[in-house]
């Protein structure tokens, strides 16, 4: 396959590293809320729930991108879009 130039050679989409990001905000946040939920500290509880909600539901996106297939994690033998067609000119 030939390149055009505009794609990037190694570029790969950081789907893993986002999960395990998501994935520590979740434990990370619920932690907290948990541990402010028992100091009595309701407002900053709220807020660490808050945020390990949106860190989950980041999971869930990046989880279900992830089984979409090639599309959204290409491997190495995927191009990063369609290739640009050429097509020859009859005179």
């Amino acid at each position: 396959m030939r390149r055009t130039g505009y794609e990037p050679v190694q570029a790969r989409s950081p789907l893993r590293l986002r999960l395990g990001l998501a994935v520590c905000g979740v434990v990370w946040a619920t932690a907290g809320a948990v541990g402010f939920a028992l100091a009595a500290q309701p407002g900053w509880a709220g807020v660490l729930a808050a945020v390990a909600l949106l860190a989950a539901v980041d999971a869930l996106v990046v989880i279900r991108r992830m089984r979409q297939g090639p599309h959204y994690q290409p491997g190495r033998g995927v191009p990063p879009y369609r290739p640009v067609e050429t097509h020859a000119r009859k005179r």
